[in-house]
Order: structure tokens, then sequence, then C-alpha cells
């Protein structure tokens, strides 16, 4: 029998049981993988916070709710308070400023090999706009010297109290001259953020934070292969180019990378993609996945549509601009199976959530959805409680009606 015009066809969902271990990549073989790889789809999910950085080496973190919701949407039952725990208690992850200079959340015993290999560049690549602001270079390390020093008597701080030590300096409050100060504290290695306060970040010393336990980890090309080999664990199938999308680092230095691996033997080609010798099993889908759709709900910035040079696989081409509306906001997705079918946003704290699907869903979709808009807004009230008087970070959100009781609204 035809389906109705305009339904969306689940079939596109399952996986049949002889198609897993398909040597055909078309797009729908890539994403599957791809989620697979990053916990997305066949019912993989990781069993902590610091397992789900190990397994996708970092997540975009600017929003720290966001960021949350990125660690929830690969993790298996995970409460807001065990990923508040692994970031202020175990402190087995951490937020800095890595990949593109922007903020990510890293496991801690990557912080400082991956701050060593990407911080020179990033630091380069704001000269321009430290000279605009007129922090020349012997400023700059004065300030470094301050903030250790007001961090070691006074920490932890947030951005306002050290803005207001940075005046010593004759660094006006308002602008943009505090933010970089800051930043450049966390990329020359004084700084990290450390516990939140009352729903805002706060900054440490990165050494009193985060002990060096030394044990040198990698450096210079080494550390360049052991990122390239970590983006493929998680990311695979992929190639060079994608690579450099996400590291931010150049071209160049990804082929000199993919270079190092295929030396070592490290590296399986399909066709113009790349994935890790002996690793496809072990990120792949399970035999066992389940043939219903796995359907989650991405936070906005999330990695999945972050950490390649395209977007088709992921992302219909017909629907882009309703995930990338520009002016650099990535809104948040549902995917099924790692295809994106949707948008959604939150209100109020995630007690209203609206979806907007890019075509009507069938009903399979739409039974894993609700599922997954009650653990949204569950891990959201969790955040709201886990805050001194109950006080929420700034939701991200797109816009539209919502609906109450954490409800789908179209």
């Amino acid at each position: 029998m035809a389906r109705p015009a305009g339904i969306l066809d689940e079939s596109r969902f399952l996986t049949a049981p002889d198609e897993r271990h398909s040597p055909m990549l078309d797009h729908d073989g890539v994403r599957r993988r791809r989620a697979c790889a990053q916990a997305l789809a066949g019912g993989v999910r990781e069993a902590s916070a610091e397992a789900v950085l190990r397994r996708v080496c970092a997540l975009q973190a600017q929003d720290a709710t966001a960021a949350d919701l990125g660690i929830r949407v690969r993790g298996r039952n995970l409460t807001a308070s065990a990923v508040r725990t692994a970031y202020e208690e175990e402190r087995s992850i951490v937020r800095g400023w890595y990949l593109r200079g922007t903020l990510h959340t890293v496991r801690s015993e990557d912080a400082r090999w991956m701050l060593a290999l990407l911080a020179p560049r990033i630091l380069a690549a704001t000269g321009r706009r430290y000279h605009q602001l007129g922090l020349h270079e012997d400023l700059r390390r004065r300030a470094d010297h301050l903030l250790r020093q007001v961090l070691t008597t006074h920490g932890p701080l947030t951005r306002a109290e050290l803005t207001g030590h940075l005046t010593a300096l004759g660094i006006p409050p308002d602008g943009q001259a505090p933010f970089h100060l800051i930043r450049h504290a966390a990329l020359t290695g004084v700084l990290c953020h450390g516990p939140r306060r009352a729903g805002e970040a706060t900054y440490v010393l990165l050494d009193d934070w985060l002990p060096d336990r030394g044990g040198g980890r990698w450096n210079g090309d080494a550390a360049l292969a052991e990122l390239a080999r970590r983006y493929l664990a998680a990311h695979a199938p992929a190639g060079a180019q994608d690579f450099a999308v996400w590291s931010g680092l150049p071209v160049s230095s990804a082929r000199r990378a993919w270079a190092t691996l295929a030396q070592a033997g490290m590296l399986t080609s399909d066709g113009d993609l790349t994935t890790l010798a002996g690793r496809t099993g072990e990120r792949g889908c399970p035999p066992d996945a389940p043939e219903t759709p796995d359907v989650r709900m991405l936070p906005a910035y999330d990695n999945y549509l972050l950490a390649y040079r395209t977007r088709d696989v992921c992302v219909p081409a017909a629907h882009q601009t309703r995930v990338w509306p520009g002016g650099g906001i990535i809104r948040p997705t549902v995917v099924a199976d790692g295809l994106a079918v949707a948008t959604w946003a939150r209100r109020d704290a995630g007690r209203s959530i609206t979806v907007h699907p890019f075509e009507p869903l069938p009903p399979q979709l739409e039974s894993a959805l609700d599922s997954e808009i009650s653990a949204v807004s569950r891990f959201c009230a969790q955040c709201v409680q886990g805050e001194p008087g109950g006080r929420p970070g700034k939701p991200p959100g797109d816009g539209g009606a919502t609906a109450p009781g954490g409800k789908r609204a179209y």
C-alpha cells in the first residue's frame, strides 16, 4: 500500500540484519556508522559522563547546559547530578578552550596534551584581536601573573570577579579585553573552569584543580596523530578535511596526521573516507542493535552536526537552513538513527519543549520521541534543582510556541 504523501517513511531508519556489515557505504551506511560511533544510534549509550568523553573525545561547551545535554543524550540514564559530579567532585572531565578555540568539555587526563597541541595556533590566530584591544605581549604576561595570584588567594572566582581584579592593570571592565585575558590565561595553562556557582561558571588554577601527574602523554606529531586517531574512533568514516574542520588545525596538519596513522597501518580506506583498521566493530552498531528507530534529542551546537566538512549525510539538504539558520546558530535537533528529522526548543527550564518536525512523523518515531522528551524534561528539572535557589542556566531555543509539561507542540 502506498504511503500517504508527506508522511516520513520509517523504513529509512530500520537496519535489516543482513545489511549491518555490508561493505557498501552509501549515505545511509556512513550515517549509521557515524551515529553509532557517537553513541547516538543502535541503542549505544555509555555508562558515565567520563565514558562519554572517552568515546567522543570532546563536546562543544560554550553553553554549559547544552554541553550537559550532549553528555546526557549519549549516556545511559545519566542524571544532571552525575554529570555535575564528574565535573566537580570526580574532576574526570573539564571545560576549556580547545578545538577551534571554542569552549569544549574533554576528559581531564587529556586536557594538558590537547592544550599543548592546540593552544599555540589559537593564540597566534588571536594576535590581531589582541592588537586591536591594546593587549600587548607584556600586558598579557602580567595579566596571567595577576590571575594566578588572585586565584591562589581567592579562587574559585567568576568572570566578573576576575574582571574586577584586572582593573588593577588598567583594563576597563567593559568590552572584550577581560574575556580575552581570561581566555589567554586558560590557553597558557594558568587556569581552567571549576565548579559552577548559582548557575555561573567559575575559574580555578589548572594545577590546583587537576594536578599534573606527569607521564608526558603525547607531544608534537605524536599528539597530532593521537588527536586524529581519537577523531576517527568517534567520527569515522571521515576524511582528513573533516578532521581539519573539527579540530581547527590546517589541512596540511590533518594530512600529516593521516600519513602518520597510515604508515603505522592504522587506517582503512572506504572510498574517499577513512576508518581505523580493525576498529569498525568496536565503535559500530552492535549486531544485536534494536530494529526500531533510535531517536535522540541533540542539544544546540552538538558535535555530531559540527564534525564534518559537509552536512548532507546527517541533515537532508532541503532542511539544512532549519538547523543552521545563519548567524552562527546551530539549533537543537532531533535525530532518528543519526538522521535529522526535526528541530526542538526548550522553555521554562525544560518544562516546556517544542518540536518542529521537517515532515509528519510516523507513529514509531512519535512514540520514541515522546520518551526522549520526557527524559530531557527530567534532566533539565534536575539541572534546576541542583542550583542554589533553583536557578537554571540560560536555555538556548529556536522560538515557536511551547507546550506545558514537556510535551510535543507542532
